[in-house]
């Protein structure tokens, strides 16, 4: 049975980079009466935005090209109206995760129900002002390379200064990291696509080749 909604509640944005979640979310949210569009990136998503502005968002964190911290704190600054529903199997429980920009969090994996309600509720709700926008959402981080001493490292532009820096990859299990700009000192807080091997390397595993593993979709 369709939920009657106010029709400027009505269209949705669905942003994941697995075509098998957009799919299955795209169909059960249609089936309750949202307009559903959907892309496949930050990039796209923000495309999608210039065709035509939507009521909410809900996007995955963890994507190629422009991630969803990244996405989400450029909609937040442009588009102060819009809903967001930031979504991810990398974070647990119902809280909006410290640095994501969004007025609400869905878990991956904790069911279609759970989603939903999150949904309906920030369908009826009012967005955050643009005053209480996240000024430390993270950078994403989309390559790795390896210091002068043979450690794992990553390159990160600062958003301060402009200048770029390598910090070396400590053996943190938290999906937000935290750097310190060698020139501004400005605290920088960023994110790494994929995971990054943290033993030393030789000199014969500095170019190494990744695996992506077949991926099942949490809904």
């Amino acid at each position: 049975m369709r939920n009657h909604r106010q029709a400027d509640l009505s269209r949705l944005l669905l942003v994941d980079d697995d075509p098998l979640i957009r799919l299955s979310l795209a169909a059960v949210l249609a089936e309750i009466g949202f307009s559903v569009r959907s892309a496949e990136d930050g990039l796209s998503a923000l495309a999608e935005i210039g065709r035509e502005i939507p009521d909410i968002i809900l996007s995955d964190l963890n994507m190629p090209r422009l991630s969803g911290f990244e996405f989400l704190q450029v909609v937040r600054r442009h588009f102060p109206s819009i809903h967001l529903i930031a979504m991810s199997g990398a974070f647990s429980g119902d809280e909006v995760p410290s640095g994501v920009t969004a007025d609400a969090f869905y878990q991956k994996g904790s069911g279609v129900r759970c989603l939903l309600k999150i949904v309906e509720r920030v369908a009826h709700s009012r967005p955050l002002p643009v005053h209480k926008e996240t000024a430390s959402a993270p950078l994403w981080i989309l390559r790795s390379a390896y210091d002068a001493s043979g450690e794992p490292c990553v390159s990160i532009d600062c958003p301060d200064c402009h200048r770029t820096f390598q910090q070396q990859v400590g053996a943190s299990l938290s999906l937000i990291r935290e750097a310190h700009c060698v020139h501004c000192r400005n605290t920088v807080y960023y994110a790494i696509v994929g995971p990054v091997d943290m033993a030393p390397a030789l000199p014969s595993q500095r170019v190494r080749r990744e695996t992506k593993s077949d991926r099942q979709p949490q809904l």
